[in-house]
């Protein structure tokens, strides 16, 4: 029997570019949200809504961006695979290209090491945080909005958490309607609409910041 079809959701505090990292066609989920990471399957949504104190202003019921999972690998394969599927992941710090520099592909992984935490978005501080997750979503089925960021139809508010942890159980009843509403919406799958909430201008350091003070954050699922 087939598992149905899940849609977690979660307020997207800070919206950095790289938890999720929409760039180069496609989106993947390889730090922060490690409970969503580890239990998140293929053919299941993930939602980011919008925070009531993002750095643009009152973002609550508004979607930043929404995933269809389309794989799930461990970090490890993830790290091994990058080299030569997804090398723009890896991140380089000295890239002139912003995105090149929030490469999500931060730990690297060798036989019998523990994981090294590459010069990227994350410092020390998230480091468990991350690896807790064990796990990468990927998905070239995205809709990623960043600071455009579109209203949530109001018989779907009901989705956006009212705490730091997810929904998912509690979204069982609109995940349907969800995934009805977003791939109907007339927006390109799979493209950026918008420039993430904390990168408004090349060389800020808002990452950064956010990922330290995020690395305490909850991710327990709500109710």
């Amino acid at each position: 029997m087939l598992n149905e079809m899940r849609l977690f959701s979660y307020i997207l505090r800070f919206d950095t570019g790289s938890a999720p990292n929409p760039f180069h066609g496609i989106c993947t989920l390889a730090i922060c949200k490690p409970r969503i990471r580890s239990v998140a399957q293929p053919g299941d949504w993930v939602a980011g809504v919008g925070s009531v104190n993002a750095r643009s202003g009152d973002y609550s019921g508004r979607l930043v961006y929404a995933m269809k999972v389309e794989a799930c690998i461990n970090l490890a394969d993830y790290d091994r695979r990058a080299e030569s599927e997804w090398p723009l992941k890896i991140p380089d710090h000295k890239s002139p290209d912003l995105a090149r520099r929030l490469g999500d592909c931060i730990y690297s992984f060798s036989i019998g090491c523990e994981p090294v935490q590459r010069n990227g978005v994350h410092g020390e501080a998230n480091i468990a945080t991350d690896l807790r997750g064990r796990n990468v979503l990927l998905s070239r089925h995205f809709y990623y909005f960043g600071r455009e960021a579109i209203s949530i139809p109001s018989d779907l508010r009901s989705i956006c958490p009212t705490t730091r942890g997810h929904r998912s159980n509690a979204n069982a009843p609109y995940a349907e309607l969800f995934e009805e509403w977003i791939t109907s919406s007339g927006y390109g799958v799979g493209n950026v609409h918008g420039w993430p909430d904390l990168l408004a201008a090349p060389g800020c350091n808002a990452c950064l910041q956010a990922s330290e003070e995020s690395a305490t954050d909850e991710d327990s699922e709500e109710g």
